[in-house]
């Protein structure tokens, strides 16, 4: 009786171990119907767990799980996690499961890569990563990962439906903290409170829990932050590698970032005596914060610096003149040093750098930066440097910092402050040519293009007027909007001011530039400056129109045209103003010549919804104008 009981205790146990192995989880069949309408994923679980332990220590769990649908939602198949010296991976599990739920394969750990994250030349960041990538569709991958963390300077946190076509069915955010230690957070597009707890252990928590949000659809033109469900957290106070701070506000976070450059603007004797002879001529504080300024392009290189505190507190000077090399932190902090050594008083800047960065929001005190630069008061204006670069026009900022807020460091804490704007009338590209047109078709022409200000920067023009003649030329190839030509000659010319500019010209071969057809010559008098985009149609405009650059640019172009060539058709000249700009086009035939002037001034700005449309009519009303072909007859 024993015996048979032991066999039936067995069975019991081999029967429900393989039932826990065969249970299927997350089945593609469990995904609500209205979340897989046009989708190319589904986030099933996004739990993130962040918990603070002290002032220098927090872990982070997150539990990711997405069913892809197809193969533009394949990106998710693949995780990476960072680490360093600071930040310890504690587990990383990796599976795949099938459209029914069930496990079809478990990634092992040596099967986990490991890469360098940055490759600077003092950096310890590195990455795992979990590579899930299946070739039939659907499939389901999962992964969990625990990091230590041996700082609190930053806390994650957690934007919910931030992919579009991608839906989530479930996820949750959680953050514990001992009472001491409370952290602030700002939510944004959230309408729930979070679920507060307390916990046996004396810690409390906040929960935040989402179910079956749609996949968004980004709408051009737009924030796309007004869509997205995020929750942002910052410590109240800190600790990183020793140095304790404190969040509460801007000027107690300047407080820190002072402590952390607090006695590492000493320069050497001689350098400083080879200060006052670089400046002692010059008169003025610009003049002399440009000499001191292209010192340091001339002297110093930026090498990244990612290695625990040094991520945030700049080498010393004194090694920075003695090596030559920095990162953006050390090379700003000698600059600084290098014009109080000419009496001239400058303050360290922390900023979001790039191109379509988000905005700092300066309501919520926290590590929103990843860039430092250099902010001088001159009288009314302020010169901003760039210490980076070994090319940069001296006070000019473009698209990587102009245009958006800073954290200016002050001698009592800090400052939120706007960096250069660059209206349109700077951001110019103007374009002249001369066309000599055969009768068979073919051309020659001399252009001459300017571009200034933002326009500087079109196409990384800005990094290639610095290149080599072979690399001018791709360049040229590449960027000059014309079927078909040959370039005979070109020249590039660099003016290094506050608001830059380049000018290029160019002697053009253009076979089969016009069309013939009998008597007749086809050809576009709109030369290399056409505007063929029309922004999508949208039935239902949601958000705001933002458009975020504004410009200029006017082209004029003189067609020589053959003996016994006239004009048989010459369209209406163009005018068109509203509140996003203003287009204009002429037409003029003078002395065997078509003069074709055009001149178009795009405005930035937020401008409502119900826009869009307008919007629309105006890209198209300029594309149809910019593509209109003329027709030429030949007396002969």
């Amino acid at each position: 009786m024993m015996r048979s009981i032991s066999i039936a205790a067995c069975l019991l146990v081999v029967v429900l171990c393989v039932q826990a192995k065969e249970s299927p989880r997350f089945a593609i069949t469990d995904i609500p119907e209205e979340l897989m309408k046009g989708t190319h994923a589904v986030v099933r679980e996004d739990a993130m767990v962040f918990t603070i332990h002290s002032r220098s220590t927090a872990t982070l769990k997150v539990h990711w799980v997405v069913t892809i649908l197809n193969a533009n939602g394949k990106r998710f198949a693949r995780q990476a996690v960072w680490y360093d010296k600071l930040r310890k991976i504690v587990s990383i599990k990796a599976q795949v499961l099938d459209a029914n739920g069930m496990v079809i394969r478990k990634l092992k750990n040596s099967e986990i890569t490991d890469h360098s994250y940055f490759d600077g030349m003092f950096s310890d960041n590195r990455v795992r990563v979990a590579d899930l990538t299946q070739g039939r569709y659907p499939y389901t991958v999962e992964f969990e990962y625990e990091v230590a963390y041996k700082f609190l300077y930053a806390i994650d946190g957690s934007a919910i439906n931030q992919y579009e076509n991608v839906a989530v069915q479930h996820a949750s955010y959680q953050l514990n903290f001992p009472d001491e230690l409370r952290p602030r957070y700002k939510t944004s597009n959230i309408d729930q409170e979070p679920v507060a707890r307390k916990t046996a252990n004396g810690f409390s928590s906040l929960t935040w829990s989402f179910e079956n949000l749609k996949a968004p659809t980004f709408e051009m033109y737009a924030d796309r932050t007004k869509s997205i469900a995020t929750i942002k957290v910052a410590p109240t106070v800190f600790e990183f590698e020793g140095y304790a701070g404190s969040m509460e506000t801007w000027d107690a976070y300047g407080q820190w970032i002072t402590s952390l450059n607090r006695g590492r603007n000493v320069l050497p004797d001689e350098t400083k005596t080879k200060v006052v002879e670089i400046t002692g001529a010059l008169q003025t504080r610009e003049q002399k914060v440009k000499a001191l300024y292209e010192y340091l392009q001339n002297k110093t290189r930026y090498v990244s610096i990612q290695l625990g505190i040094g991520g945030f507190q700049p080498f010393e000077a004194a090694l920075v003149d003695r090596t030559g090399y920095g990162d953006c932190k050390a090379l700003s902090n000698y600059m600084i040093a290098l014009l109080e050594a000419a009496g001239i008083k400058a303050n360290y800047a922390l900023i979001k750098a790039g191109e379509g960065a988000p905005a700092m929001d300066p309501d919520f005190p926290s590590s929103q930066f990843d860039h430092v630069i250099v902010a001088v008061p001159n009288g009314p204006d302020t010169l901003w440097l760039e210490c980076t670069s070994q090319t940069n026009p001296f006070g000019y900022q473009g698209t990587f910092t102009g245009d958006r807020k800073a954290l200016l460091i002050t001698n009592t804490g800090a400052a939120v402050v706007n960096t250069l704007h660059y209206p349109a009338e700077v951001n110019l590209q103007s374009t002249s040519a001369d066309v000599t047109l055969s009768a068979t078709g073919e051309a020659q022409a001399v252009v001459k293009r300017e571009f200034s200000g933002l326009q500087y920067e079109n196409g990384n023009l800005n990094f290639v007027v610095t290149s080599q003649y072979d690399d001018q030329k791709k360049w040229l190839q590449h960027n000059i909007d014309i079927p078909s030509f040959d370039i005979n000659a070109f020249t590039v010319k660099n003016n290094k001011e506050k608001i830059p500019s380049a000018v290029i010209t160019a002697d053009l071969r253009m076979d089969r530039f016009a069309t013939i057809s009998g008597k007749r010559i086809f050809l576009m008098p709109n030369l290399m400056n056409r505007n063929t985009f029309v922004p999508e149609n949208v039935t239902d405009r949601k958000q705001d129109v933002i458009r975020r650059t504004a410009y200029i640019d006017v082209d004029t172009i003189r067609y020589h045209l053959p003996e016994g060539v006239y004009p048989e058709f010459l369209p209406e000249d163009v005018n068109i103003s509203n509140q996003f700009g203003e287009y204009e086009v002429q037409y003029k035939v003078d002395q065997g010549s078509l003069v074709y002037i055009r001149r178009v001034k795009m405005l930035k700005g937020k401008f409502p919804a119900s826009s869009y449309q307008e919007l629309i009519d105006f890209y198209r009303n300029i594309s149809r104008a910019d593509n209109t072909k003329l027709v030429f007859m030949s007396k002969t």
